[in-house]
């Protein structure tokens, strides 16, 4: 399914005016408005690379930093997607993409995180060996994920907390690096996964889709990946966190609108090796941060946690202390389109 469109853009305006490539300074902010900002604190952006390709805006994004004055963009390699949360507090990474729940988990604890805006409502898709009804038909059965405490166990933890399960008592779990293919063999009778698990499960016709976090309320209606920043970054840097921002919400948009060419940037810079696969997984995802309150995404999430037991801080704490969105107020009046 394709999601909808970014907000004020259409694909003749957008051929008619760029490659991805070079799409600096095109995607709705005026040229003028940007050149009068100072230039960023620092010229070095560190984020994080992934085999999760729902991430696809902060590698398209990559020309945009350079044309918001970032002259050193790195992309630190790490194996799996709980490693993101560790290295933006850790000060490892100053900017990434994270799934929001596991975001709001390292808050809790402590962590030098804050939260600055969403990207989009959903891209986990929790497959079963047959088919059930709803979620509460989880109860008993065995789930795989790849750790405990990662973000799938996070995610599927307060889902099943949504629904009136027990996380603990009620879903059998079983970790594994290959959860999906411990699925895939029938070892185990459920498993919850993320671009491009999803899209390669449904090629290979093995399982049925229970939820799809995409589509399916209430998840659908709350942020999944969001941006978030090692909090010195921010205090220390503002110029730069509003510019970097900036780049990776058009970058955002460029995945909305030209799904093609931005899987092929992806296929060209050696982001993935699998266009096809690529394309689908932007074509799947509803890219559309101007259409929710991120506040709200961390308040739900916050909820859910809360009374399993995996956090001990109010949403209110949370928000108030791990979230800035004074940057993305003033680039939804920028980037208008």
């Amino acid at each position: 399914m394709h999601g909808p469109r970014a907000e004020g853009w259409t694909r003749r305006a957008f051929l008619g005016g760029v490659t991805v490539a070079g799409t600096a300074g095109l995607l709705g902010c005026r040229p003028g408005l940007v050149a009068a900002e100072p230039p960023p604190e620092t010229p070095r952006l560190r984020l994080v690379q992934t085999p999760s390709m729902c991430q696809a805006p902060q590698y398209v994004a990559e020309e945009l930093l350079r044309g918001e004055g970032f002259t050193e963009v790195a992309y630190l390699t790490k194996e799996g997607p709980y490693d993101i949360a560790q290295a933006l507090a850790a000060g490892e990474v100053d900017l990434n993409l994270h799934f929001s729940a596991r975001l709001i988990v390292h808050l809790d604890r402590g962590a030098p995180i804050t939260i600055l805006a969403g990207v989009h409502p959903g891209c986990y898709e929790l497959f079963t060996a047959e088919p059930l009804r709803t979620l509460r038909d989880l109860k008993g059965k065995t789930v795989a994920i790849r750790t405990l405490g990662g973000p799938e166990h996070v995610f599927l933890t307060s889902m099943a907390a949504y629904v009136g399960l027990d996380p603990e008592r009620d879903l059998i779990w079983v970790t594994n690096p290959a959860a999906k293919e411990l699925f895939a063999q029938g070892t185990a009778e459920a498993f919850m996964g993320f671009p491009p698990e999803p899209q390669d499960l449904r090629a290979r016709r093995i399982g049925h889709v229970l939820v799809n976090s995409n589509i399916d309320r209430p998840w659908s209606q709350y942020f999944c990946c969001m941006v978030a920043a090692h909090r010195p970054f921010v205090q220390q840097h503002p110029v730069a966190t509003k510019r970097a921002l900036r780049a990776l919400l058009k970058a955002t948009d460029v995945c909305a609108v030209e799904p093609d060419r931005a899987s092929q940037q992806l296929v060209d810079r050696g982001r993935t090796p699998r266009g096809d696969l690529m394309r689908q997984v932007l074509q799947d995802i509803s890219y559309r941060w101007r259409d929710y309150e991120p506040e709200d995404t961390v308040r739900f999430y916050a909820l859910r946690l809360h009374e399993v037991g995996m956090i001990k801080s109010t949403p209110q704490k949370i928000i108030a202390q791990g979230t800035d969105w004074r940057f993305l107020n003033e680039l939804k009046r920028e980037l208008k389109g």
